[in-house]
């Protein structure tokens, strides 16, 4: 049975130093810097590392999720972590101040459905292009992903962002013809290659 990531309420501590020494004391006592912003104000703040890494493993990353900041009540919504380049731990971290009937605009991940007629009939292969759209709706209402069917897509046919279907309420921000997934023949069908040339005579040149 995998282990439980369920967040309920995030306890965040305003902090009061912000320079690097600071920082990285934060990191050493297992604690991630950050800010929350929005709403006309930004508050610096400081997370358990431990709460954070739950977070992400939940799911909940696009949610709005309850707060406490010094004893006051608060919804935030979880924006960017900066993470080490070599080491992904992450560094700090930015929270967005949010009404749960607050119209924003967030990125939500795409996933495909089904097994594209092209790459199961027709020898091609197909190529998610774009992992996530930008979307405008209510806070509490952000979808975990969109699912995009892909069963009818042939060699040589794509489908656009605004071909996905969003929920109610919400508007694509994406632009929308960008391509989402596409599917093409790989150079093995196609013939591509010097092995599968065919050899071109030459004419002997007369004597």
């Amino acid at each position: 049975m995998s282990k439980s990531h369920s967040v309920d309420t995030l306890v965040l501590e305003p902090r009061e130093g912000t320079g690097t020494a600071h920082c990285q004391a934060l990191r050493r006592a297992g604690k991630i810097p950050g800010v929350v912003y929005g709403h006309g104000g930004a508050t610096p703040i400081a997370i358990d590392a431990k709460q954070l890494a739950d977070i992400v493993l939940s799911g909940n990353r696009a949610h709005v999720l309850d707060a406490t900041i010094d004893g006051a009540r608060d919804s935030v919504l979880l924006r960017h972590i900066d993470a080490d380049p070599i080491t992904r731990k992450p560094l700090s971290v930015d929270f967005q101040r949010v009404g749960r009937g607050e119209a924003i605009t967030a990125s939500v991940t795409i996933v495909t459905s089904g097994t594209p007629v092209g790459v199961r009939d027709q020898g091609g292969v197909m190529d998610l292009v774009v992992h996530a759209l930008d979307v405008r709706g209510p806070a509490a209402e952000i979808p975990d992903q969109l699912t995009v069917d892909v069963r009818d897509l042939a060699v040589h046919e794509h489908l656009s962002a605004g071909q996905v279907p969003l929920p109610k309420g919400f508007t694509l921000v994406t632009p929308p013809d960008a391509v989402v997934v596409s599917v093409s023949l790989t150079r093995a069908s196609a013939g591509v290659g010097t092995d599968n040339a065919e050899a071109v005579p030459t004419e002997a040149p007369e004597g």
